[in-house]
């Protein structure tokens, strides 16, 4: 095997690699991520304070006061009785407020984490006085959101002596139900009609079969939830394909003949020398683990995770991917301090044993950190958003192994070094390739930015015109068409490995050509900017539930001979948007949806009241339902022992489930086996 083709071997494992997509899934479940306790305090003669304390469980926030409409649910107090007193301003929030853009609702948010306090003032007006009400409020983490959440107070108490006696209002009559305002039952959507009975009731649903708890049947057809094990896997592989691509650049891979060649020499034995290599891929290993476990002391995980949805660091790591993306191109090189890495080198020299193999693995992280430095930092922003305390650290883990894996390979087997490609132009193809990659994600850092401050520089079909014209180009430099200063000028043909990645790249770019005129593009949702910010969309297919209720759809379902899909959705989920865009829409999926399931959306955050409010009782404790949404929430979480949202699950037509449950997952393979199970097991 001669040296061009195994040059030609490496690059095209170095391109396949670069086109590799990973992906994950997750489970929902019951979770209660929020703990509230309610006092009054008295703060004088003739005001009290009604005062909520919330813990907030890590990795979970609870929005402020005052939020923009479109949102998630603002801390918001109702008062239902006030005898003898009333509300003195609005409800107040006290805590460390934290503002910043939202990926998952795409605005400006406000919110609390760890802990939260919110006040309402009442003014005494009376001898004594009664206040009853509840505080309702919203919770998310970076993948799912809470429903709204009611948390409700009853208290009663003496005023001033001067004070007037308290007159009791009189009781007002229920309405009878062709006496019901009629706006308060406007549909969700004009095709849809809700249907609002005055015999809900906790005693009804009680009785109601569709309402029996299928908390453990569910359980058994999840079976357990999966660990942290895969999300842990996939931050691995991200490191250990970064580190690869960082071997493969000219400040590492010319490195590694002289090292190992350097160990073997000044080594009495062989036995010597390889052992000396292997500490010194060790020492490299600890160098970076040491540096992730650095990164995450100093920030933590969750500040990490902030810090990656922060408008001013995007715009900082798109400059920062910019400026390398240049240097790789050829216009200037990127060096740390010559010093630096003399003064360790030199320290190196002078001292023996570990220490020294230690400094030379120390001053290898540092003459490299051109090539290496972007890495690192995309790959230090990927894992940030693990949620993980551990996730920069088994980054940089992967990171470092594939690193230190060809030192200590070719100590042990030093007859590989003759066999293995000399350094030479291949290298600065690699260093194009590489700034092209993150030239095409500097503009993602930069779409954050764009949307948290309204700029509307980079909308969808700017985003994607540019998209097309990065890995258009890049496609023509695969295939020799575009030359680079670094370029070797005399080479003219290149391997077929390279122009048939080139051919790659010039397609995805052609791919997403009809995305610039409202096409999904379900490759790149996960990367481009939402549809709505796209100003010429001609794409309006779209999956729309026939019924926005429980009892009205089972009904419908027995009626028809047909199963059921529940999707417990919420007007302000962009994870429920995601599902319906990037899944629903599959002609499969759109085909199985209207013709073999009766599709019912219960929208958990419906603010339309109730006819009447339902009295339920809930873990030892009583609630009232006021609004649709309520009801809908303590459906999900009573029968079905969930509370996130999206959540699906098939019922037959007594309400029991015919499978598992499904949570957020594009994936459309999945989705189709999760409804084609529910239907085989329908037909049994």
């Amino acid at each position: 095997m001669n040296l061009y083709s195994k040059m030609t071997k490496i690059r095209f494992v170095l391109f396949a690699i670069l086109f590799v997509v990973f992906g994950f899934s997750a489970s929902a479940q019951m979770q209660n991520p929020v703990h509230f306790s309610v006092q009054q305090k008295q703060i004088s003669p003739t005001e009290v304070d009604i005062i909520f304390f919330a813990k907030i469980d890590n990795g979970w926030h609870v929005y402020s006061t005052d939020l923009p409409g479109g949102g998630p649910t603002s801390a918001t107090i109702t008062t239902e009785t006030a005898e003898g007193a009333k509300a003195v301003g609005k409800l107040k929030a006290r805590g460390n407020e934290i503002s910043m853009f939202d990926k998952l609702f795409e605005m400006k948010l406000r919110y609390f984490e760890n802990s939260v306090t919110f006040v309402q003032r009442y003014k005494i007006t009376g001898k004594t006085y009664k206040l009853k009400g509840y505080l309702e409020y919203g919770a998310c983490n970076d993948q799912s959101c809470l429903p709204p959440t009611s948390v409700e107070f009853d208290y009663s108490g003496k005023g001033p002596d001067t004070a007037p006696e308290v007159q009791e209002a009189p009781k007002e009559q229920p309405k009878d139900w062709d006496e019901v305002d009629k706006s308060n039952l406007v549909a969700v959507k004009d095709s849809i009609k809700p249907v609002l009975t005055t015999t809900d009731s906790a005693a009804v649903m009680a009785q109601n079969d569709l309402w029996k708890p299928v908390v453990k049947e569910l359980q058994v057809l999840n079976g357990a939830d999966a660990d942290n094990g895969s999300s842990w896997l996939y931050i691995f592989a991200m490191g250990f394909v970064g580190g690869l691509l960082a071997l493969l650049t000219p400040c590492v891979w010319p490195i590694i003949p002289m090292t190992v060649s350097f160990f073997l020499k000044r080594s009495q034995s062989k036995a010597k020398g390889i052992k000396d290599a292997i500490t010194y891929g060790v020492s490299i290993i600890v160098i970076y683990l040491t540096l992730g476990l650095a990164i995450t002391g100093a920030f933590g995980a969750s500040s990490l995770n902030a810090l990656s949805t922060n408008a001013v660091f995007n715009i900082f790591f798109c400059l920062l991917l910019i400026v390398f993306a240049l240097s790789f191109f050829g216009w200037f090189e990127i060096r740390l301090p010559d010093k630096w890495g003399n003064a360790v080198d030199s320290k190196a020299s002078s001292t023996s044993g570990i220490l020294s193999i230690f400094l030379m693995a120390f001053t290898l992280a540092l003459v490299s950190f051109s090539c290496t430095g972007p890495i690192i930092g995309f790959l230090l922003v990927q894992v940030s958003t693990s949620g993980s305390i551990a996730g920069p650290a088994i980054g940089m883990f992967g990171f470092a192994i594939a690193l230190a894996l060809p030192f200590t390979l070719f100590a042990l087997f030093p007859a590989w070094l003759k066999q293995a490609p000399k350094s030479g132009s291949w290298m600065n193809t690699i260093k194009v390739v590489l700034g092209f990659i993150e030239l095409a994600f500097a503009l993602k850092f930069f779409s954050v930015a764009d949307l948290a401050y309204g700029w509307h520089l980079l909308d969808r079909e700017v985003f994607l015109a540019l998209w097309i014209t990065i890995f258009g180009l890049l496609g023509l430099y695969l295939i020799g068409r575009l030359k680079f200063p670094g370029d070797d000028p005399d080479t003219k043909a290149m391997p077929v490995p390279s122009i048939m990645l080139g051919m790659v790249s010039i397609a995805f770019a052609i791919y997403m050509v009809p995305g610039l005129w409202g096409a999904p593009c379900k490759a790149v949702s996960a990367f481009a900017p939402p549809m709505s910010t796209q100003d010429f969309n001609l794409y309006h297919n779209e999956v729309r539930a026939a019924y926005t209720d429980y009892e009205e759809g089972m009904a419908a379902a027995a009626s028809q001979g047909k199963p059921v899909l529940i999707d417990f959705t919420g007007f302000g989920c962009v994870n429920c948007r995601k599902m319906e865009a990037a899944v629903w829409t599959d002609p499969q999926v759109a085909d199985k949806l209207s013709k073999d399931y009766v599709l019912i959306s219960l929208y958990v955050d419906d603010k339309k009241p109730l006819v009447q409010p339902i009295e339920i009782e809930e873990n030892g404790q009583k609630r009232t339902l006021r609004t649709i949404g309520d009801k809908w929430s303590y459906l999900q979480r009573s029968k079905f022992g969930a509370n996130a949202q999206p959540f699906y699950v098939t019922l037959d037509n007594q309400g029991n489930p015919l499978n598992r449950s499904y949570s957020y997952d594009e994936n459309i393979e999945r989705y189709m086996d999760f409804l084609q199970e529910g239907l085989k097991n329908y037909r049994k």
